[in-house]
């Protein structure tokens, strides 16, 4: 844990090979967003007002999938420059930011889905 907060940590381009259990617990990432990615997949196909929503957590599941592969992948080559710790957090970085945009997007369905309401209740009345 000393370690983890040190600028030779992050910033070293030819670092050691993650530890076991952190390379376990990468993997184990990926699998979780390989079947949340399929499960978002198959609730995709439904339509709804909430297909743009699905689709946009589909594609944030299979992009960050894929990019966990190939972190697994480059980790365990040891590749030099693109095994750097700082790529990591520059993943996570993105991935906190492109789910709250995701999840931003959700907040405006709420609001098409009163205004939809609305309208069914307006359309009723009228011949």
């Amino acid at each position: 844990m000393k370690n983890l907060l040190t600028w030779h940590f992050w910033f070293n381009l030819s670092p050691d090979p993650l530890m076991p259990i952190i390379q376990k617990s990468f993997i184990a990432l990926f699998f979780t967003l390989v079947i949340f990615t399929i499960i978002i997949a198959i609730l995709k196909k439904k339509g709804g007002i909430y297909r743009g929503f699905l689709k946009r957590l589909y594609n944030f599941g299979l992009g960050n999938s894929i990019l966990a592969l190939l972190f697994i992948f480059l980790n365990y080559e040891m590749i030099p420059f693109f095994s750097a710790r700082f790529w990591l957090g520059l993943w996570f970085l993105t991935m906190v930011i492109w789910l709250f945009s995701v999840l931003k997007n959700l907040k405006k369905i709420g609001s098409s889905k009163k205004q939809l309401e609305q309208e069914r209740e307006l359309k009723k009345y009228l011949p």
